[in-house]
């Protein structure tokens, strides 16, 4: 949402209207801003600015007699100035070292652990899109059979974690030739990960059709079928939905049932978190900006996470539009830059 710049005296009087009204969820009267402003303003200047915000549409006044609550538009405005302290001061929440766990051999663990701590930091819903497995690097890979047509990917992180994704192949393989196959990556692509496998194997596993094994060309099949299915969709961890359900005045069982009908359409959440291109920067969505009536009382708030080298996943918040967001916004960046951390030892 593109939205103007306000003269300084009118965004100091919405800013706290704003505060006002997360704090206390009600109406916020011209008496109560004056009386709460830090700079010199009367009760009737900030009924003039008040009005001229109502008149720009970052403010609405629900009955005649009531005072003002913040619009989508007026939270944006809000949103934004925080957005920019956080930037220039990368304050920080205070998080201990054990706030996100990983047990050992456990890969999913991490990201359990790390949608808990956002829920109950936040109290709000916390969640974690884990990253692909065809971009994690590996010290050791291993395919075992499983079935006559099914073969598991074992793979251990070297930080010791166990990753593993049975994929259905369209050809045979004894156990003895996919030992052979999990030997010859594990030698040859030591810390790599399973996409620049695969990647190598198509360019130059033809140009030596003679010299390779038939097993090596059937792997880089496997492959392909393997990472053609993990582009489709991510683990999505998502803890504290008991959270929104003691939130009686925005969500009933209805309400929430239709936000994670949503929140779990994986193109449409790709669509939205396509927009954060940065792993430095928090984005927030309010209300109509999640272009979906269903859920224009929420507001999510994420960022993605990685290494140096890329994107591997998202994580954030989702409550009512009233969020704590000067304390959501730095847990959100904190909880992002900590599991960065993580999973680069785990690289």
């Amino acid at each position: 949402m593109v939205v103007p710049v306000l003269r300084d005296k009118d965004e100091k009087v919405l800013q706290l209207i704003v505060e006002t009204y997360l704090k206390l969820g009600r109406p916020v009267s011209s008496g109560a801003i004056a009386r709460k402003a830090d700079f010199a303003v009367s009760p009737a200047t900030v009924r003039n600015i008040m009005a001229e915000l109502e008149r720009g549409d970052y403010l609405h006044q629900p009955h005649t007699s009531a005072g003002r609550v913040p619009t989508d538009k007026g939270l944006r405005i809000y949103v934004n100035t925080l957005l920019r302290e956080a930037f220039v001061s990368g304050r920080l929440v205070d998080l201990t070292n054990e706030d996100i766990d990983i047990e050992r051999g456990d890969y999913k663990s991490i990201f359990k652990s790390t949608s808990r701590l956002l829920s109950e930091y936040s109290d709000n819903i916390g969640f974690v899109i884990s990253p692909r497995i065809s971009r994690l690097g590996f010290r050791y890979l291993r395919f075992i059979k499983v079935g006559e047509n099914k073969v598991l990917f074992l793979l251990v992180t070297p930080a010791g974690l166990v990753v593993n994704e049975i994929v259905e192949s369209r050809n045979y393989f004894t156990q003895a030739e996919l030992d052979r196959a999990s030997r010859y990556i594990n030698e040859n692509f030591p810390g790599r990960h399973l996409l620049f496998v695969r990647d190598y194997l198509v360019r130059e596993v033809p140009k030596y059709k003679t010299r390779v094994e038939n097993t090596l060309e059937r792997i880089t099949d496997l492959l392909k079928t393997c990472l053609n299915r993990d582009d489709a969709a991510s683990d999505l961890f998502i803890q504290g939905t008991a959270k929104l359900l003691e939130k009686p005045e925005l969500f009933d069982m209805q309400r929430l049932n239709v936000l994670f009908r949503s929140f779990e359409e994986k193109a449409k959440l790709a669509k939205l978190l396509s927009d954060v291109i940065s792993l430095d920067q928090v984005k927030v969505l309010i209300g109509s900006e999640l272009e979906d009536p269903r859920i224009a009382e929420c507001s999510l708030v994420l960022a993605h996470y990685g290494d140096s080298r890329q994107v591997l996943g998202s994580l954030g918040i989702i409550g009512p539009k009233r969020i704590p967001y000067k304390k959501i916004i730095p847990l959100v960046e904190c909880v992002a830059k900590r599991l960065s951390r993580k999973i680069s030892s785990m690289q």
